[in-house]
């Protein structure tokens, strides 16, 4: 069975089952994903039900496709990721092929701190 679903592709499903390793999700054209523990979120989950409830909606990013195992990996913490680069000061390229700190930003940090140094001395 040919898949629909290609890796980085962002798609929506419903929790429909939850183990100590990860979560089953239902997805489109009668497909079934898991999100591994490590998925769930940055950092460290000791326990999935405190992040999810069976019956619930998620946003998922798909990591891989086995069409031949009939597997799809699947993680919400990727679908987190432009919002935790914006935090760390990093954006992405419009064509994302790469990230780029923000150097628009840099003449602007130098003034403020030769100002603050002037202020000292």
């Amino acid at each position: 069975m040919e898949s629909k679903f290609e890796p980085g592709q962002i798609v929506t499903g419903k929790i429909t089952g939850i183990q100590p390793y990860g979560a089953f999700v239902a997805l489109d054209y009668g497909r079934q994903g898991l999100i591994h523990i490590s998925e769930i979120t940055h950092g460290f989950v000791r326990d999935i039900h405190d992040y999810l409830t069976v019956g619930d909606d998620v946003t998922v990013k798909v990591l891989s496709v086995n069409d031949d195992e009939s597997k799809i990996s699947l993680s919400i913490r990727a679908t987190e990721e432009g919002s935790r680069n914006q935090r760390r000061g990093i954006q992405i390229d419009d064509d994302g092929d790469g990230f780029h700190p923000l150097q628009d930003k840099l003449q602007e940090w130098i003034e403020q701190s030769m100002k603050e140094e002037q202020k000292k001395g």
